[in-house]
């Protein structure tokens, strides 16, 4: 197993890295170095600054309008991205979304949805979790039934879903819905496209200890959704959520933004005086050990795909370890800063630290990836 970059792989770093220093705005790159919280504006620029390039669906192929770039490329310019403090991409349409309706969509759904993700132009946002449905999803309770006949008929949605990120903001919404009843709970599932501005729909934010609204509600009150705004078949839609989660979880590895952490962590440690802590240095030594592993991970997964093999199916395994580094990261973090470190604003590292906590649990909390892995390893 070679881990070393190509000469053509060392020579498309380099091209992305002369892009990213005559297109990344200073102003955002700028926010994103300070820790600042990024606005709704500023998240949609870089969007649709990369959607003009071609670059937003960085994983797509060239026949859904992508740069076809091979896994290695896609790690490159992430690497890349984070070192230049390029606000982060939003997954749900780009990253989540869009390989489900490639694999899932009709043409049609295609030429209807793909061009607005790729472009940075419409915002979607994540309806599984509901209160009462979170690690346990198969048990949902959002119900979708047809209604109207003939052209008109449609299917309408009562329900609700919950810890939804950025509903407030997003256009779109990609839902799980219960249509039918089966002898596993996982069947009589659907997977819905909804506009959020049907009737109907309400979006509630919800507070949380940072300050922030990053979450909400989302209510449907009667909400009329067309039939061929579903992917794929009627009460298959499970096939269409696993293969979404196993996208979300990989994105979740983020291992270019930990490493940049890493550095912003170091330099804190420097400025207050405890990198001359042996204690401290080696509790970073240890969280970099642990960064380092995770990569070695996920170039190992590159290797297995850059050679022609099958890939490997490492995604619960890095969402483990990718979102307890993480929380790792941001505990260190407040510590270091010290009393600088207050949630006195969104952008304290006590402000992330609390963000932070919610890794474990979202994307399919780690007691259940634990359980994929053992399933996975002992049958």
């Amino acid at each position: 197993m070679d881990l070393n970059f190509s000469a053509e792989e060392r020579a498309f770093r380099a091209d992305i890295r002369a892009w990213l220093a005559s297109h990344l705005p200073d102003e955002l790159s700028a926010r994103v170095r300070a820790g600042q919280r990024l606005t709704r504006d500023d998240l949609q620029r870089w969007a649709r600054i990369l959607g003009a390039q071609g670059w937003l669906g960085a994983g797509w192929p060239v026949a859904f309008g992508g740069p076809g770039w091979s896994a290695v490329q896609r790690h490159l310019f992430d690497e890349e991205c984070a070192r230049a403090d390029a606000p982060p991409v939003l997954p749900f349409g780009p990253v989540m979304l869009a390989p489900v309706l490639m694999a899932f969509g009709t043409p049609a759904q295609q030429q209807r949805f793909l061009p607005g993700i790729a472009s940075g132009d419409v915002w979607w946002c994540q309806g599984y979790s509901e209160p009462g449905a979170g690690s346990d999803l198969a048990s949902l309770r959002t119900r979708a039934e047809r209604a109207g006949s003939g052209a008109a008929e449609h299917y309408r949605v009562n329900g609700q879903k919950t810890w939804t990120t950025l509903a407030q903001h997003a256009d779109w919404i990609f839902c799980l819905v219960r249509t039918g009843h089966g002898s596993k709970p996982q069947a009589g599932i659907s997977f819905l496209l909804i506009d959020l501005k049907s009737p109907g729909v309400t979006v509630r934010p919800i507070r949380l200890l940072d300050g922030e609204a990053e979450v909400n509600e989302v209510f449907f009150d009667d909400v009329q959704v067309p039939l061929d705004q579903r992917i794929g078949a009627e009460n298959q839609g499970w096939a269409c959520a696993k293969y979404l989660l196993a996208h979300e979880r990989t994105h979740i590895a983020d291992v270019p933004r930990a490493k940049r952490g890493l550095e912003h962590l170091k330099r804190i440690a420097r400025l207050e005086g405890l990198w001359d802590d042996s204690r401290w240095r080696d509790r970073i030594a240890l969280l970099e050990v642990d960064i380092v592993a995770l990569e070695m991970m996920v170039l190992r997964a590159l290797c297995a795909e850059r050679g022609g093999g099958p890939g490997l199916d490492i995604a619960a395994l890095l969402k483990i370890r990718a979102s307890e580094i993480q929380q790792h990261l941001a505990e260190l973090t407040m510590l270091a800063a010290g009393p600088q470190g207050l949630p006195c604003g969104p952008e304290a590292p006590a402000s992330r630290y609390f963000n932070q906590r919610k890794t474990t649990i979202y994307g399919g909390s780690n007691e259940v990836q634990r359980n994929i892995v053992a399933q996975a390893v002992l049958g």
